[in-house]
């Protein structure tokens, strides 16, 4: 989706603001929360009760530009140099999931051009 430029300004389509973020093979792009190992951004391939496995994932280990989880799936950040998402790793296994929320593309792309934390 191509979104129009005017004076400095980026505007998007009003209707594609809220739009899930694109599947990989079938799977949504999710924000879970865990009960000890954090937040992580990813695609959910499985889940079984409170296990759920993640591929192609970040870990959200701090976040800035969003009140909440919530507003991070909704919209993505919004200080993205501020955030401390480590790599993506190929897949995670967690347990004890206690919250997945449904990204939109435009908050998938955010989370995914936060910049690598590392030491």
């Amino acid at each position: 989706m191509k979104n129009v430029v005017i004076d400095g300004v980026e505007y998007v389509k009003a209707d594609s603001v809220n739009q899930p973020a694109e599947k990989l093979d079938g799977f949504p792009y999710v924000i879970c929360r865990t009960y000890s190992a954090g937040v992580f951004a990813g695609y959910l391939k499985s889940r079984s009760g409170k296990e759920v496995v993640l591929l192609k994932t970040r870990r959200i280990w701090y976040w800035d530009g969003a009140a909440s989880l919530s507003q991070l799936a909704m919209t993505g950040t919004s200080k993205p140099d501020k955030c401390k998402f480590p790599c993506e790793v190929e897949k995670v296994e967690l347990t004890e999931a206690i919250e997945i929320i449904e990204v939109t593309e435009k908050a998938k792309e955010s989370i995914k051009g936060v910049p690598v934390w590392q030491k």
